[in-house]
């Protein structure tokens, strides 16, 4: 059996054997379940068993080819997930963090190469995209495009939390990422509860957290995600930074109202018409997420031409614009 002197996860739901098997695997690298047996000092069967609830509490993933081969997740992610998760244990869980991170030092400087990590799977992705919200203690940076691995008809409440302790998040939506029915209320809840958007075309998917986790498609295929690297502090991790910072500078402002989408509010709907199309987006697109026909989209666009005396979408949105900052100073 594993030995279970000087636990320090107890309090965030990990049992003792499952503490020191992720340990051994933080000394070692990536092992195969024989070796990691070896160190851990179990029965390879009783590694297979207990695979899954490690799996599940985010402290290991598996990487891709054959025979099948472990990861250990770095500490500062995995400990501020489960920490996230047990508000209580959080003063703890940071010591714990610390302990873990010193044992980890040796081994990441010895392989640089473990700066990129691999996860394969759209439920282990989904897994790690939400367990890296949680682990986010400072800002989150996201460009939006489909497809998406996880499920975009539900709002992310863990970056909801994460706005809550205080994080800031910024994102950059695609135009595309609209054709998602539930997509504008979704952004419409995050721009209320805080989060700063925009729009533009953009390259890739990419969600950055705290500038020291990236994780982004590690193919270009746009049917499904299957596959994605998680990058870690590094001249890569900079690079992405500083591309998405260039296409902040010049994305759109996605000013959007928070009325229910289809409700018949003129100026929430104004606000919104004016937005999306002014993004690049197509009218049978915007009408959908408008909760309106396209017919009855043209017709209020039409109107709108005309009470702000405009030939374009882009001369609608800037003078629109200026009305709202002309009643919004009034109103002081």
């Amino acid at each position: 059996m594993a030995e279970h002197g000087n636990l320090l996860l107890g309090g965030l739901g990990v049992s003792g054997t499952e503490e020191a098997t992720y340990r051994a695997l933080l000394r070692s690298g990536p092992s195969t379940l024989a070796s990691l047996a070896e160190r851990a000092q179990l029965s390879r069967e009783s590694l297979r068993r207990m695979l899954p609830s490690l799996e599940e509490l985010g402290l290991v993933s598996r990487l891709p080819g054959r025979p099948l081969r472990l990861t250990a997740t770095p500490p500062g992610v995995a400990l501020d997930a489960l920490a996230a998760r047990r508000q209580d244990e959080v003063a703890s869980s940071r010591a714990a963090a610390s302990v873990l991170m010193a044992e980890a030092a040796v081994h990441t400087v010895e392989r640089p190469e473990e700066l990129l990590e691999v996860v394969t799977g759209g439920d282990v992705i989904a897994q790690r995209f939400y367990q890296l919200h949680e682990a986010a203690q400072h800002q989150v940076l996201g460009l939006v495009k489909p497809p998406f691995a996880i499920d975009t008809s539900r709002p992310n409440v863990t970056q909801e939390a994460a706005m809550r302790r205080g994080v800031t998040v910024r994102c950059i939506y695609c135009p595309t990422s609209f054709d998602s029915p539930s997509m504008l209320a979704n952004v419409q809840r995050a721009t209320a509860h805080g989060e700063i958007a925009r729009i533009a075309d953009i390259p890739t998917k990419l969600t950055v957290i705290d500038d020291k986790f990236a994780l982004l498609p590690l193919t270009s295929r746009s049917v499904t995600v299957e596959s994605a690297l998680i990058v870690h502090s590094s001249a890569l991790l900079d690079a992405l930074i500083s591309l998405f910072e260039v296409l902040w500078r010049t994305a759109a402002p996605l000013d959007l109202a928070t009325a229910t989408p289809g409700a018949t509010h003129p100026d929430a709907l104004e606000q919104d018409m004016v937005s999306l199309l002014a993004s690049g987006m197509q009218d049978d697109a915007v009408a959908r997420q408008l909760g309106i026909s396209t017919r009855t989209l043209q017709r209020k666009l039409q109107a709108l031409f005309t009470q702000l005396d405009s030939r374009t979408r882009f001369q609608a949105g800037f003078r629109a614009a200026s009305r709202q900052h002309q009643q919004d100073r009034a109103s002081l």
